[in-house]
């Protein structure tokens, strides 16, 4: 019997949480690509006789989970199980857990600096130090605009506080909030009002493209998006045309639809773009492998496969 640890980034200092897998003789198996696994690298490591994964961001479809013969757990290190076919889990019973709470604090401060970035045109301002230009370029103050999120979870609302802290105004739109102290509109009001659009919402079929030609067309010119959240939840097309026109002033992006990104929005000046690392603070990520290996000890033991 093994473990597979798929995810790239796993800490070694946190493997004393997976103590009870070497003392029941479990085998724990690593990344050795130091990357993000493809479908067929994930079913070469699981082979058939791993009984727990840890996972990343890997796909888990269908075809990997069916291969994957003794699969009982998967402990997720994140909070998104989008790359995961949960239907698919189920039909197998294979328990799918993961750790919602750990990545907050990161990803809402990746978010807070990828919106004083744009501010600030910091991304464009290094690019043209680095190139002989020595020219300020001259941004605004987070004191002075408003800020709509959407999607008012754990991640939202902890942006949230971190903007008011600076002073801007801050604005939301969920309809599973009933009760918040900031006020809650419809979707196309928020884009309306905002001077930045702020994405923290799980993507699955009802968010798909949640973000598309409309909203763009309903933001004001000169606005901003920001999505540290998950790439399905924009329509890139439109927000390339939207961008191109001038329309958008810019955007800050942590995550596409395809990843590793190699579309055309790399080459707009306006575009901060980072490799989807909302989570990747060294404290935030211990805390996601701990609890991630503390869960899949737990329910390996449930499952009595550990002794």
């Amino acid at each position: 019997m093994q473990v597979l640890i798929s995810t790239s980034s796993f800490n070694l200092d946190n493997f004393s949480q997976l103590s009870d897998l070497k003392n029941a003789g479990v085998e724990v198996k690593l990344n050795p690509f130091a990357a993000r696994l493809t479908e067929d690298q994930v079913i070469e490591l699981l082979g058939t006789d791993t009984i727990g994964l840890i996972a990343g961001l890997e796909p888990l479809t269908k075809n990997v989970l069916q291969v994957a013969k003794s699969l009982k757990v998967i402990a997720r290190v994140g909070t998104g199980l989008d790359s995961v076919d949960l239907d698919a889990a189920k039909q197998l019973g294979i328990t799918v857990l993961n750790t919602p709470d750990a990545p907050t604090k990161a990803v809402a401060e990746l978010t807070l600096a990828h919106i004083l970035g744009l501010l600030r045109h910091v991304s464009q301002a290094d690019r043209q130090v680095r190139v002989g230009v020595w020219k300020g370029l001259m941004g605004s103050l987070l004191q002075t605009k408003t800020v709509g999120i959407v999607g008012f979870g754990r991640i939202g609302k902890r942006v949230a506080t971190l903007l008011s802290a600076f002073g801007a105004s801050v604005i939301m739109s969920d309809a599973q909030v009933s009760k918040s102290d900031y006020p809650n509109v419809e979707l196309d009001e928020l884009c309306i009002k905002s001077d930045i659009l702020s994405l923290h919402l799980p993507y699955n079929e009802a968010t798909h493209h949640i973000i598309n030609e409309k909203h763009f067309n309903l933001m004001k010119k000169g606005s901003y998006i920001v999505n540290i959240s998950r790439g399905g939840l924009v329509d890139e097309t439109a927000l390339l045309a939207a961008l191109k026109s001038g329309h958008l002033a810019g955007a800050a992006l942590d995550c596409f639809e395809q990843e590793p990104y190699e579309g055309e929005l790399r080459n707009l000046e306006t575009v901060q773009i980072t490799a989807h690392m909302g989570s990747y603070a060294r404290e935030t990520r211990d805390l996601m492998e701990q609890e991630a290996s503390r869960l899949l000890v737990d329910a390996l033991h449930e499952k009595n496969l550990l002794k």
